[in-house]
């Protein structure tokens, strides 16, 4: 159990509702942002001794009945809950470190896909793998020194800005620190995640803000634009695919069939076509 970052996470997740949020009366100003103490532990069922120990580090170990008791409390999303757990010491990683071979199978079915571009990333946001029309969207990442991690990208260069525009930027980027953070606590004795963490708050201020405010989501599917040197914006469906056994992503886009996005695909696939041939 990490009782320093249960606490940060028990107060983050408090600061965040508001009194109408859970169906309390709003008296007025309130001196700090969010729900008193007071408030969650009535509404967890618990003293307010019993939750100002868990908020200050000094409580006992939570029960499973507490953990879910103060799921409900702070309104915690799926997401939110299993990390609460992981925090408490209730659940367990599934393997001490991730893993970082792909599935021949995948391999084979990402190099066979010739529409769709796609590749595989795992817990720390590393590109394993991908098929030649991500390349487009992604770069060719074949070379040896190239970098392959996506949030080093965000954090540290320009590349993923470069195409992405601002909102769906911003989009992804706070769901990619909130995946971030949720891998961390599946694998907290994992050195190079720690230090993937480690590296980005002592060079990014806004990652340390993002990081600071405790979200936690597995990545899902959302939609992305791109804007193409070539053919232009590009609307994506962004489809994240688990690969269970390895605790991997397959990340693939697709456009609407007949719409100015997958027109702009059939273009980019047969300029491919042109300079193969």
């Amino acid at each position: 159990m990490n009782r320093a970052d249960l606490a940060e996470y028990l107060r983050a997740r408090r600061a965040r509702l508001r009194p109408i949020d859970v169906g309390l009366p709003d008296n007025g100003r309130r001196r700090t942002p969010g729900l008193r103490r007071q408030e969650v532990a009535q509404l967890a069922g618990m003293s307010v001794e019993y939750y100002t120990r868990l908020e200050q580090a000094r409580g006992p170990r939570p029960s499973r009945q507490i953990l879910n008791a103060l799921g409900r409390a702070l309104m915690l999303s799926i997401d939110e809950r299993a990390h609460l757990f992981h925090l408490a010491g209730e659940t367990v990683s599934p393997a001490s470190r991730p893993a970082g071979d792909v599935p021949r199978g995948i391999l084979n079915m990402i190099s066979a896909m010739s529409d769709q571009p796609a590749y595989v990333i795992d817990v720390k946001y590393d590109i394993l793998a991908w098929n030649e029309l991500a390349k487009e969207f992604i770069g060719d990442l074949s070379a040896p020194g190239v970098e392959r991690n996506m949030l080093r990208w965000i954090f540290r260069s320009p590349h993923l800005a470069e195409y992405l525009c601002d909102l769906d930027h911003s989009v992804f980027v706070r769901s990619a620190v909130a995946d971030l953070r949720a891998a961390s606590a599946r694998y907290p004795d994992d050195d190079s995640l720690n230090s993937l963490v480690a590296e980005l708050l002592r060079l990014s201020p806004e990652f340390g803000e993002l990081w600071a405010d405790h979200e936690v989501e597995v990545r899902r599917g959302m939609n992305k634009t791109f804007v193409h040197p070539v053919v232009g914006t590009v609307d994506f469906h962004c489809e994240v695919l688990l690969i269970p056994d390895r605790d991997q992503r397959l990340i693939v886009y697709t456009t609407e069939p007949g719409s100015p996005s997958w027109r702009a695909m059939r273009e980019l696939r047969q300029g491919q076509a042109k300079i193969v041939n």
